[in-house]
């Protein structure tokens, strides 16, 4: 695995906004194309049977309308659904809540992916920037990429020394798109460093 490479398969963006009550809100996007076709992909990232292969166990109502569960981690209410092209759903989290939207578009015979999460600037957001979760979001696709590419599932083991350099360079994207969203370079190292320390574990 190179690393750079993989990060740079992947464009970010950082979008800066408000709710309707005027609180600040902050948007991770993240584009990847995929070199399979537009319903492979859409099963691939829908399909409770297929998730646990790259992603964690989702269990609930799997339709619009319909409550999820993501094991150890968010649930909220999946609030549109179009196959097989666009889902999006709340994400519920340590008492928060954030919105999740993922949008497939074909391109021929491959087909691109983005998602976006938007969430309320909060405390947590103001230390660790965009990286807290589009790290993680980075992780999730390269994980979608590899278990597509081999078609084995992603081992759940230990991170190696070629995962921890796959998050380090995924924080600089991530401080990159913050600076270009016109973040203070200063204040998007301070949290490119926390997030990635979080994530590595030093």
């Amino acid at each position: 695995m190179n690393p750079v490479d993989i990060v740079g398969a992947a464009q970010r963006t950082v979008l800066t906004g408000s709710d309707d009550d005027g609180t600040p809100t902050t948007t991770v996007v993240v584009e990847r194309r995929f070199p399979y076709p537009i319903d492979d992909l859409w099963d691939a990232v829908t399909n409770p049977e297929r998730l646990p292969r790259w992603f964690a166990p989702v269990s609930g109502d799997l339709h619009e309308g319909g409550r999820y569960a993501i094991e150890g981690n968010a649930s909220g209410t999946i609030t549109t659904c179009t196959p097989p092209e666009y889902f999006s759903l709340t994400w519920e989290f340590g008492g928060g809540v954030s919105w999740v939207n993922v949008a497939l578009t074909a391109a021929g015979a491959e087909t691109d992916l983005r998602l976006e999460h938007l969430a309320p600037v909060t405390e947590h957001w103001r230390i660790y920037g965009a990286g807290a979760g589009g790290i993680g979001w980075d992780l999730s696709l390269f994980g979608l990429g590899e278990y597509l590419r081999t078609g084995e599932p992603i081992a759940q083991e230990e991170p190696g020394p070629e995962v921890f350099a796959f998050i380090r360079e995924s924080g600089q994207a991530w401080y990159v798109a913050e600076v270009a969203s016109g973040e203070t370079e200063d204040n998007a190292e301070a949290r490119r460093d926390k997030t990635v320390a979080f994530y590595t574990g030093g």
